[in-house]
């Protein structure tokens, strides 16, 4: 994997870099067939996470904008550092609000199960709550033309109870361990904070003989293999974390900011030594 990465990191550095982050509020996303083995993704998140929301809606949609669904599947589950008490009773980090959304996004993702069906909605109610739309995310069904019935049903009936209970065992059973969110893992193993780089470890890990045009274009990290710090470099939101949520919006955002200014200035100086 380190010597794909590497060589990733050379031919973006003699290639034009794109940006590898959606310029539009409204992707279309294309299932892709490939008969090689696709690398595995799972994403553990929670709705209300800054950090989350800016994940899904800055990176994690490159994945399908880009192609990289190609040789890739992705899993979603949307629970993060909720916890089940004795009783059975769901506390979410950020409050009931945040149980809501994890639950819509998990009967959304049981009524329509292929990720091609599901993400869009995902990253469509997710790109309302990192704006602060709170009241707007039912839209969504109306923009990608989605029957809202199933979902509100299984809001309503307790299936999206049981469904919580289900991405707890998940999620609580994860080795090693959930440290935090958001937590994506690839092929077994975790990014850490280096989430960010998701397509190019990705790419990394395919053992295909084709890699797709944006696993050549896609900035790699400049700090190597993903491994466990011990003061992450990305921003993440530890189970015990009471910071603020305007501090973390802030701190979401101008990490993306930052993120992609440095992709424009590294495309700058590829565009000059070409």
């Amino acid at each position: 994997m380190e010597a794909r990465i590497f060589l990733i990191f050379i031919i973006c550095l003699y290639t034009t870099i794109n940006t590898c982050s959606s310029s539009s509020d409204f992707v279309e996303i294309i299932p892709v067939k490939e008969e090689a083995e696709k690398v595995q993704v799972k994403v553990y998140y929670e709705s209300l996470c800054p950090y989350c929301e800016n994940f899904i809606v800055n990176y994690l949609i490159d994945v399908f904008s880009e192609g990289i669904d190609a040789i890739a599947d992705v899993h979603l589950f949307p629970y993060g550092n909720a916890k089940v008490n004795s009783n059975g009773n769901i506390t979410c980090q950020h409050g009931e609000e945040e149980c809501f959304f994890n639950t819509v996004e998990a009967c959304a993702i049981n009524t329509w199960p292929d990720v091609h069906d599901h993400f869009p909605f995902v990253y469509c109610v997710e790109r309302y709550l990192y704006y602060g739309k709170f009241d707007q995310w039912e839209s969504c069904f109306e923009e990608l033309s989605l029957d809202p019935k199933p979902v509100k049903d299984c809001y309503s009936n307790g299936l999206g109870y049981q469904l919580n209970l289900q991405y707890a065992d998940l999620t609580n059973s994860l080795e090693p361990p959930k440290k935090y969110v958001p937590w994506v893992v690839v092929d077994g193993k975790p990014l850490y904070d280096d989430y960010i780089y998701i397509i190019t470890n990705i790419c990394g890990m395919y053992k295909g003989p084709n890699l797709p045009k944006a696993c050549f274009r896609c900035l790699p990290s400049p700090l190597g293999a993903p491994h466990d710090r011990v003061i992450p470099l990305h921003p993440v939101t530890y189970a015990d974390d009471s910071s603020s949520p305007i501090l973390s919006k802030l701190r979401s955002s101008l990490m993306s900011f930052m993120f992609k200014r440095n992709i424009a200035a590294q495309k700058k100086v590829a565009h000059n030594v070409l």
